[in-house]
């Protein structure tokens, strides 16, 4: 069975863009124009993901993000024309697998809805050992590899690497790395956390494809990306 997308936007056109592109990649697609009809059709359908508008006539999209949560497990992707680093740190913080500023690529967007498909289908069962491409990370053991040789990381490249591999594909906030990897152990700054990630860089990517393991979304977190 194809997976069903629900597509939730008041632009009658963006939809039928929309709907055009998913048909054609072999989705079935549902709509909705507003808030409301938004969790209805979730309650009702049970899509496999949703598309998301923010700028809905009758609710702020943002609102609506824990509402859809409680009526579905979809996996949930913003798609909104809102570029405020706030909007986006805040759509992941509710919930949202991933944030798409208008006007988008459809390619790309495909490429976003297909990682987000495959982690909802991995939910449950948390990964140990995470590989990607030449790179394994085995979180039990806290050991990394790159072509079968160990790359020897300091804890807190390895605490910031685990944290990104449990979330492959997905945008970890730098608010949930700092937390996560520095705690009480001290005010937790963006500059310590941007040290590691440049470390880790160094030692996981080849000095002319920086941004291929590790992807920045600026001025929100970062991403371990999944291979295509």
């Amino acid at each position: 069975m194809p997976a069903k997308i629900l597509v939730v936007d008041d632009d009658a056109a963006i939809r039928r863009l929309l709907r055009n592109t998913l048909v054609r990649a072999s989705y079935t697609v549902v709509e909705a124009a507003d808030a409301k009809g938004a969790l209805r059709q979730a309650a009702a359908e049970q899509p496999s993901a949703i598309l998301l508008d923010l700028g809905l006539p009758d609710r702020d999209g943002l609102s609506i993000i824990p509402l859809l949560r409680s009526h579905s497990d979809a996996a949930i992707l913003v798609v909104s024309a809102r570029e405020a680093v706030d909007d986006k740190v805040a759509a992941l913080d509710l919930g949202a697998e991933d944030f798409v500023t208008k006007p988008f690529d459809t390619d790309e967007l495909l490429a976003r809805l297909r990682v987000a498909l495959r982690l909802h289908q991995m939910l449950g069962a948390p990964p140990r050992i995470v590989r990607r491409g030449d790179l394994t990370i085995d979180l039990d053991l806290r050991t990394v590899s790159r072509n079968e040789q160990e790359v020897h990381l300091t804890r807190k490249e390895h605490d910031v690497l685990e944290v990104l591999a449990r979330h492959i594909g997905r945008i970890v906030t730098h608010e949930k790395l700092l937390s996560a990897c520095w705690g009480g152990e001290e005010e937790p700054r963006v500059e310590y956390l941007r040290i590691v990630i440049r470390n880790l860089r160094q030692k996981l990517e080849a000095p002319a494809l920086v941004g291929t393991v590790i992807a920045n979304e600026l001025g929100v977190g970062y991403r371990l990306r999944t291979e295509s």
